[in-house]
C-alpha cells in the first residue's frame, strides 16, 4: 500500500510526523507532499517527498493553483490511502482522493480545542473522507477522537533550577505574512544577559533590535537549542510547541492575537491554555510575560510516562 501524507510545514507537518509512527499498518510506502522549507528538508532527509507550492493561510487562489499538481501526483505514484493532518495543502489533495475512492483522512489538528478549523469545515462537505480530532470533548458521530500528539506528557519540577536564564530558544515557527514584533521587543530586554539565544523570527523585522535572528531554522537545528536551553519560549503553534516537550522542556507560550494582525484567528489562545492546564507549557500574553516567568519555566523538565497507544484509521 502506498500512502500518501499531506501537511503544510510548521506545526501541521510536525503533528503528522508525530502521529504516523503511531498509525497502525505503517509498514507501507509513503509519499509526503509539503512545502519546502528547512523544517521539511531537515525532518524528511532520505524520504520520497514531493515540495508543491506554498498555500497561505485561507488562500483559495493557491489551493486551486495546487489541483492540477494534486491529480498528477496521486496517479504518479498510484496512492491507495491519503492522510492529512491540513491546513489548506488538505483542500487541493483530499476532495479528488475521495472522489477517486480512495482511502482519505483527515486528522484535525491539536490546537482546534473547541471545534473544527475552517479546512475542516469545508471538507465536512466532501463525500468520502473520515474525520479525526485530537479532544474528546467535541467528537461526535462525524468526527472520532483519534488521541492527541500531546498524550504521555508529563512535568516534573526540578531539585535544583537554574538561578539564571544561560541559554535559551525564542522561535515563532515558519508562519509566513505575520509579524510578532511585541514579543521579540518584550524578550530582548529579558535576554540581553544569556549566554546563547536561538532568535528564531519568522517574517518579523527585527533589524533594529539587539538580536541575532534567523527567518527559518532546520529541525536538528532547532531541536539541538531546545534540549539544550534552560528555557524556550515561543508562540503559542502547535509544532513549536511539541517539539519543545519531545526535547524535554516545559515551554512559554505566547499566543498571537488576530486582533493585532498576528494571525488569522485566535487559535493559539485555546492551545496555549490547554497545555497551561495540562501542566505542560506556561500561558502568558505578551504584555503580561516577565523575567520570572523565565525562571519558573526553567525549574520543570517534562518527560514520556507512557508510551503512546497505536492509532487506528
Amino acid at each position: 500500500m502506498t500512502t500518501m501524507l499531506v501537511a503544510s510545514s510548521g506545526g501541521h507537518f510536525t503533528q503528522l510526523a508525530e502521529l504516523w509512527p503511531r498509525i497502525q499498518n505503517v509498514d507501507t510506502e509513503c509519499i509526503w507532499v509539503t512545502f519546502d522549507s528547512p523544517q521539511t528538508r531537515s525532518t524528511l532527509q532520505g524520504q520520497t517527498v514531493e515540495y508543491v507550492p506554498y498555500i497561505r493561510p485561507r488562500g483559495l487562489g493557491s489551493v486551486l493553483r495546487n489541483v492540477p499538481q494534486a491529480f498528477r501526483l496521486i496517479r504518479k505514484y498510484n496512492v491507495e490511502r491519503v492522510i492529512s493532518t491540513g491546513s489548506a495543502i488538505a483542500l487541493a489533495y483530499l476532495p479528488y482522493s475521495a472522489i477517486r475512492g480512495i482511502p482519505t483522512h483527515y486528522i484535525e489538528s491539536a490546537t482546534r480545542v473547541e471545534g473544527p478549523s475552517v479546512t475542516g469545515k469545508a471538507l465536512r462537505r466532501i463525500p468520502g473522507i473520515k474525520f479525526y480530532n485530537q479532544h474528546a470533548e467535541w467528537a461526535d458521530d462525524q468526527w472520532q477522537f483519534l488521541g492527541s500528539v500531546f498524550d504521555g506528557f508529563d512535568s516534573v519540577k526540578l531539585d535544583n533550577p537554574p538561578r539564571q536564564i544561560k541559554r535559551a530558544v525564542v522561535s515563532v515557527g515558519t508562519m509566513e505574512d505575520y509579524s510578532f514584533r511585541e514579543f521579540f521587543v518584550r524578550l530582548a530586554s529579558y535576554l540581553e544577559d544569556a549566554d546563547s539565544v536561538l532568535w528564531q523570527t519568522g517574517s518579523t523585522d527585527v533589524s533594529d533590535l539587539n538580536i541575532d535572528g534567523k527567518e527559518v531554522v532546520p529541525a536538528h537545528e532547532m531541536e539541538e537549542a531546545m534540549r539544550e536551553a534552560d528555557v524556550v519560549i515561543a508562540h503559542a503553534g502547535t509544532g513549536t510547541a511539541l517539539t519543545s516537550l519531545r526535547m524535554g522542556k516545559r515551554p512559554i507560550l505566547v499566543p498571537r492575537d488576530s486582533s493585532h494582525g498576528q494571525h488569522v484567528d485566535d487559535h493559539q489562545f485555546q492551545t496555549a491554555a490547554l497545555l497551561d492546564k495540562m501542566g505542560l507549557a506556561l500561558s502568558r500574553k505578551v504584555e503580561h510575560l516577565s523575567a520570572d516567568d523565565l525562571l519558573d519555566a526553567a525549574s520543570y523538565r517534562v518527560a514520556r510516562s507512557d508510551k503512546p497507544r497505536l492509532l487506528s484509521l
